[in-house]
């Protein structure tokens, strides 16, 4: 047994360890950056793989409901995961039309002074913000018909105690990574997919009494903070999809003041357009960098039911 105890302590030991991480990050990044969703994705991923590593230390019976029970979790991470990917696809996509107007600001400073370019340039950024408004409805229907609120909410029961252990503990690690997972889940939605107040769901919960459920009220009530200092803006809080946003806003309000008659060697233009440049091309790289986390982590889920099939088998 003190094997399996001492596993069962070393899952939550890391679990908290990973959200104190994330709260921290959280106080020093800007809210919602890409930078703080790949961290969250990776913690998301990391727990799940402990579990995994867990269940091989607790000798389970075979053919024991812990396995269903796991099998559920597992289905409902892959479910969320799958729309999260879905999101962080249309942000790429984003990408591609925002390339089209650093690509016509390059025709227009090469060419000689024209209008006809001029033109193409003030299309090319307000296709680029339509783009960027017809992605955040899109991932608003997406949130809506395809997230049932009730997948995301904690399990705030307090458990009886022996329920709690059974199986030499699984459960106990099993309720944790359901509602921890939640909260990351919640979280890598409102950031790269849609903050829909309807899965607002974050409040403090009343589960049991541990330094896991201490750290994670710690990070739910930092989140609230921060999206109360956003005066309750729906759509995608994804920080560098924001600033990429308000670049292409400046950028066009200048097009639309100044014209052809546009200086490209200096002044406003050019910090702007080089503004936007680099905020699409961190958003490119960041959104590709979380596409491949949820590719990785569906290979994990796949690998962590055979290998609890298997000991299952055996």
């Amino acid at each position: 047994m003190r094997p399996a105890s001492s596993a069962v302590d070393g899952f939550f030991s890391h679990l908290t360890n990973g959200l104190d991480e994330l709260d921290q990050s959280l106080a020093s990044d800007d809210f919602m950056s890409l930078h703080f969703l790949q961290h969250t994705a990776t913690l998301l991923r990391s727990i799940h793989s402990q579990l995994t590593g867990v269940v091989q230390k607790l000798h389970l019976p075979v053919g024991g409901k812990w396995l269903d029970e796991y099998m559920d979790e597992s289905s409902r991470l892959w479910d969320l995961c799958h729309v999260i990917k879905l999101g962080v696809s249309g942000v790429e996509s984003y990408c591609s039309a925002g390339s089209d107007v650093v690509s016509s600001i390059d025709r227009w400073r090469r060419a000689d002074p024209n209008p006809h370019l001029a033109r193409q340039v003030m299309r090319s950024v307000a296709i680029c913000r339509r783009e960027a408004m017809g992605l955040e409805e899109e991932n608003r229907v997406l949130v809506e018909t395809r997230i049932p609120p009730a997948s995301l909410r904690f399990d705030d029961r307090v458990p009886m105690e022996s329920r709690y252990n059974g199986f030499n503990g699984f459960r106990r690690v099993l309720y944790a990574l359901r509602n921890a997972s939640s909260l990351l889940l919640m979280i890598l939605l409102w950031g790269s997919v849609s903050c829909s107040p309807e899965l607002a769901v974050m409040k403090n919960s009343t589960f049991f009494s541990s330094e896991f459920a201490a750290s994670m009220v710690r990070l739910q009530q930092r989140m609230v903070e921060k999206m109360e200092g956003l005066a309750d803006r729906p759509g995608i809080l994804m920080y560098e999809f924001q600033q990429a946003q308000a670049a292409a806003d400046e950028l066009l309000e200048e097009l639309e003041r100044a014209g052809c008659e546009l200086d490209f060697a200096g002044g406003a233009f050019k910090e702007k357009a080089e503004s936007l440049k680099g905020w699409l091309a961190m958003l490119r790289c960041g959104t590709e960098n979380l596409v491949g986390q949820m590719d990785d982590f569906f290979d994990e889920i796949v690998e962590g039911r055979k290998k609890l099939l298997d000991i299952c088998s055996h």
